[in-house]
């Protein structure tokens, strides 16, 4: 019940958060049976939130860093939701002793139970996965090996197209199954540490086609711009769509990079890209031109939304506000890196919006009543979620405002990008037609191109 509970609420925190989260494989997981959960690790602490909210297993128990037991708030939460603390070398060294963890998992496979783990052993933003430890092969074939329970490691990546920004997006997607067959438990007979190696090379590869990797960050960057002049102007891409996409990109570059008609099409790009930063210009205002007119009236209409909604977003605001600007500093002060922002946001912003809302509450019932008390319970949610409404229509007006500045101002720069644009559009459309392999079924056709 408890669990149940927890897991109810931070699916509303990870929906407040993240504006879509799409789940992409979800029947791949199996109902019922011994499952392990591996994935890759690129947003700390709300990897673990989205998995455990959106894998349609209950409860999950994850593997986790035993530093963060360290933490007594968060051990006792951690506690709750049935997590192992497991002790890194990196951590621990010569005194990492992990046989209670494994034999916890034992326990959980042999009743049938799912265990979630990130074989990378490390939460990181590099542009590609790192090297897996071989802790879940290990546990899997251990499991099956002993008889208790059929396991299948079932692989997972998580891709966030901004993540830690407010009101993104992020994909979940399940890969196929990996059971723990005859076959792989004979090798394992045979050989244990062979067995476990091959395994983990074999989750690589798995983890590989559900996530999305790049030798650099500069590639990385590149591909989401010829990403973006490939699309068909009409295609609004889901974040599953936009993975694949750039999955295939990255494949065939990769390839292909040594090509010289390939490395010119690079530089022309990333010296697009550069134009574009320098005028404060983004690829798709290029795309979906505004004029003047259209920017002033999404002004007035967008500021009229905001006027109407003010008074019911003022009492919101003047709980969030402080809290979000709070949240966003402690998460620059104490973050060692991008992929803890997020977490530090979320596990600032949360407790101290409960305690808030507690309070509120509190006051009106002691001042006034506790029948406004109740009536207090039930409108301050309205309230915060009227706030967030009105600032993503502020933020899209303050976009629209720069948009009529940028019209006045960058007139001609803006039809010499544009320009530039529609031949980098037909020379990515015509790379992708010349190296694209004839065999996989083309994301769009020719009849989805109907404009540059």
């Amino acid at each position: 019940m408890l669990y149940r509970s927890l897991v109810r609420f931070m699916s509303l925190v990870a929906r407040t958060f993240y504006r879509r989260i799409e789940v992409v494989g979800l029947e791949n997981v199996p109902a019922n049976g011994a499952v392990i959960l591996a994935g890759n690790h690129p947003n700390a602490l709300i990897d673990g939130l989205l998995l455990m909210c959106h894998a349609g297993r209950t409860p999950v128990h994850f593997l986790g860093n035993a530093k963060l037991w360290r933490i007594p708030l968060l051990a006792r939460l951690l506690d709750a939701l049935g997590a192992v603390p497991v002790m890194r070398r990196e951590d621990h060294g010569a005194n990492a002793d992990n046989r209670q963890a494994f034999d916890r998992v034992d326990d959980v496979l042999a009743r049938g139970g799912c265990v979630a783990i990130f074989p990378e052993g490390i939460s990181h933003t590099d542009s590609q996965l790192s090297r897996l430890k071989t802790g879940t092969a290990r546990m899997a074939l251990r499991a099956a090996a002993r008889r208790e329970a059929e396991v299948a490691i079932v692989p997972f990546g998580l891709t966030y197209l901004e993540r830690h920004r407010f009101r993104s997006q992020v994909l979940l997607h399940f890969g196929t199954p990996m059971h723990m067959d005859e076959r792989r438990l004979a090798a394992y007979g045979n050989d244990k540490v062979g067995a476990v190696r091959l395994l983990t090379e074999k989750l690589r590869e798995r983890l590989a086609r559900v996530t999305l990797n790049a030798p650099d960050w500069a590639t990385l960057r590149f591909i989401h711009a010829a990403r973006r002049l490939y699309k068909p102007m009409a295609a609004r891409l889901t974040p599953s769509i936009y993975v694949d996409l750039s999955r295939r990109f990255v494949e065939h570059y990769t390839r292909f990079a040594g090509e010289p008609d390939i490395q010119r099409l690079r530089a022309e790009i990333e010296a697009y890209q550069t134009r574009l930063e320098l005028l404060g210009l983004k690829d798709h205002q290029l795309v979906h031109p505004v004029s003047a007119g259209i920017a002033m009236t999404r002004i007035i209409w967008r500021s009229a939304l905001v006027i109407l909604l003010l008074p019911f977003a003022l009492p919101g605001a003047i709980v969030v506000l402080p809290i979000a600007w709070l949240a966003t500093t402690v998460s620059s002060w104490y973050s060692y890196d991008v992929d803890d922002i997020a977490t530090l946001k979320v596990t600032t912003a949360v407790p101290i919006l409960l305690a808030a809302y507690t309070l509120v509450t509190v006051w009106v019932g002691l001042a006034f009543g506790w029948v406004w008390a109740i009536l207090a319970v039930l409108l301050v949610p309205v309230s915060l979620f009227a706030t967030l409404f009105v600032l993503e229509k502020q933020a899209q007006l303050l976009v629209s405002i720069r948009s009529v500045f940028r019209l006045a101002w960058l007139r001609a720069d803006i039809e010499a990008l544009a320009d530039e644009r529609t031949e980098l559009v037909s020379a990515v459309r015509t790379a992708v037609d010349r190296y694209a392999d004839p065999r996989i079924r083309r994301i769009f056709d020719a009849s989805d191109f109907g404009s540059l």
